[in-house]
């Protein structure tokens, strides 16, 4: 298992998606999953970076994990912050017209999409998000 402990300020999303990538790189990772992974750390570590702490930055820290049989990555978020579920939010509503759907919620509905496991927790003051993507 990787780490990084960083700030959790928007400027540092390109840090950690690098830094994650890095650790994709070695597993080989198609290029097509990468992208998919980098949206969702730009998705989550973004809020992380707007929302935990605001108006004050905090720390975060990603951890990036390699699982076997089948391989996988895993990647989990922790923060500081205000206790907050994104997955305990409804999906929005994708088949409405433009003009009739409520701001919100797409970037967290992507990642539940792309990603073969996202879950939540809150324990011991921390906020944990952790994200599963198969690489086969």
């Amino acid at each position: 298992m990787k780490e990084l402990s960083i700030d959790a300020t928007v400027e540092n999303i390109a840090p950690v998606t690098d830094f994650v990538n890095g650790e994709l790189e070695a597993l080989r990772c198609p290029e097509r999953i990468r992208r998919q992974i980098d949206v969702a750390i730009d998705e989550l570590f973004g809020n992380i970076a707007q929302y935990a702490y605001d108006p004050e930055v905090g720390p975060a820290t990603v951890r990036v994990e390699v699982v076997q049989d089948p391989l996988a990555v895993v990647i989990t978020f922790i923060d500081h912050g205000v206790p907050y579920d994104p997955l305990a939010q409804a999906d929005p509503q994708i088949h409405l017209p433009l003009e009739e759907r409520q701001v919100g919620g797409l970037g967290i509905f992507l990642v539940k999409k792309t990603m073969d496991d996202v879950t939540y927790e809150y324990k011991n003051g921390q906020n944990i998000l952790k994200i599963k993507k198969y690489l086969g």
